[in-house]
């Protein structure tokens, strides 16, 4: 089975090639430029370098959300346009799911923090000793709500992600069970993880796992501002 990986969601770009259980090929950039600038020249370069053939990849693996409302909106696109042309499907996945794989063989619990801004946090609660188990799915919520939750596990936790800076302080103060935080090289989405993320959800769920790159769509937890100020609705996954 051959997936290609798409990283837009946050601060990162990036794509990946996963091949029967190997990672082939990874490229990711977290710089100044826009996604829109960045992702397709990503994409080419990647197909030469490992003499890609887009026509052999069984599935498009995208992290679907949430995120950066703008990035996530190219990934669409850049998925969207992929899948049509090939005809073939997507596998949307979690993004605070695939910040999770980041971290394997650990006894603590992962915490991924992505900023949504509003003294809010993008977040889930997960394991990953030998594979990754979700004690909570991800959900935007108060910084102090999910501080709460993970002192009452009482159990040592990993933090990663966008939202670890800017709320390094506050962790300080709310956490009262020891917390790590994870280096750079692991605190950030990757389309790598996203890629077996991706081949474990298949393995679990196969076909019914895929959507069609039609009928795809991001999930952003909440309505972006614009939406939000017109009442605008339509075509939006929104769990709060």
């Amino acid at each position: 089975m051959k997936i290609l990986a798409i990283e837009a969601s946050g601060p990162v770009a990036g794509c990946a090639l996963w091949e029967d259980g190997t990672l082939t090929a990874e490229y990711s950039v977290q710089y100044k430029k826009k996604h829109s600038q960045s992702l397709v020249p990503m994409l080419e370069e990647m197909k030469e370098m490992v003499d890609l053939e887009l026509s052999s990849i069984d599935f498009i693996a995208v992290t679907s959300g949430p995120g950066s409302f703008t990035g996530l909106r190219i990934g669409a696109a850049t998925v969207k346009g992929l899948g049509l042309a090939l005809d073939k499907p997507v596998l949307p996945v979690p993004t605070v799911d695939s910040l999770a794989c980041n971290l394997y063989g650990t006894d603590r619990v992962i915490c991924p923090l992505m900023d949504a801004r509003r003294q809010q946090v993008y977040t889930g609660i997960y394991e990953n000793r030998d594979g990754l188990n979700v004690l909570r799915p991800q959900c935007v919520t108060a910084l102090a709500d999910i501080a709460e939750e993970l002192n009452g596990l009482g159990r040592e936790v990993v933090f990663l992600g966008d939202g670890v800076p800017v709320n390094e302080k506050a962790l300080a103060e709310l956490m009262k069970v020891p917390y790590l935080l994870a280096p750079a090289h692991l605190s950030r989405q990757r389309a790598a993880a996203t890629a077996v993320r991706a081949a474990q959800i298949y393995a679990e769920k196969g076909e019914a796992a895929l959507v069609s790159s039609d009928d795809f769509r991001p999930e952003y937890l909440r309505i972006p501002q614009a939406e939000r100020e017109r009442g605008d609705k339509r075509n939006y996954k929104v769990f709060v």
